[in-house]
């Protein structure tokens, strides 16, 4: 795919410009990425997980396997506390995790060719890009400071871009998550048999950059590629 041919590209510049090898360094235990994301401020909760040909949760033919969360109250049960995450972790062993989003932070999630060409954009004007995760092979998040939850809801402004559970099919492209969404977190596994992970030194213990200027590279990124119905896919 294009995309995961022009991401391995871009990781293998950075680790070239790199003193030590990102690939080397011994995996994070699923339990220090969790609570570091949490740490960061990202509300999380846990989500079912690949189970087979199928997902861990008891609904028949589930047409997210693995890929939401556990409890329909995902956004109020959504925490930072160790001691609850804790819990979680010791107690559903196999289980992803998600962020809630829009209380803390958003994400911008666009396809992974379009995203590499934003970090090109990003790195050759000196600007923040924030931690980012990368989705399997098909898509990167990056995490943004949320738009925010005013007191007065009127104050709040939707965008065409905002994205829920279930529309996530109505936006090929680039993707708003904010208020009442949730992104996977690393390293929970997909039902492709991938896992989403941060990519290197962009993790969640980075500044959190301001969405409308990073919106703006991420459109100027998509425009740059054109989307194939037909492959369901990407390319430039």
């Amino acid at each position: 795919m294009a995309g995961k041919s022009r991401l391995s590209e871009w990781l293998r510049r950075r680790s070239a410009g790199s003193d030590s090898d990102p690939g080397s360094a011994p995996a994070l235990a699923r339990e220090e990425l969790i609570q570091s994301a949490a740490a960061a401020g990202f509300p999380v909760a846990p989500a079912a997980h690949p189970s087979g040909y199928g997902c861990s949760c008891d609904r028949v033919g589930c047409p997210t396997p693995g890929m939401h969360p556990v409890s329909f109250a995902w956004h109020t049960q959504a925490t930072t506390d160790p001691q609850k995450i804790d819990h979680w972790l010791s107690t559903q062993p196999l289980a992803n995790f998600i962020s809630a989003t829009g209380a803390s932070h958003d994400v911008l999630d666009v396809p992974a060719d379009a995203g590499a060409i934003a970090l090109d954009l990003l790195a050759a004007g000196d600007a923040e890009a924030g931690p980012v995760a990368a989705y399997g092979d098909d898509r990167l998040l990056f995490f943004t400071a949320t738009r925010g939850t005013p007191v007065d809801e009127d104050e709040w402004w939707p965008c065409e871009l905002d994205c829920h559970p279930e529309t996530v099919d109505e936006h090929p492209g680039l993707r708003w998550h904010c208020r009442a969404s949730y992104v996977l977190l690393p390293p929970a596994k997909l039902p492709t048999g991938g896992a989403v992970t941060w990519l290197p030194d962009r993790g969640p213990d980075r500044p959190l950059p301001d969405p409308l200027p990073l919106l703006e590279v991420l459109m100027d990124a998509c425009a740059q590629v054109e989307y194939v119905p037909e492959t369901v896919g990407w390319r430039l």
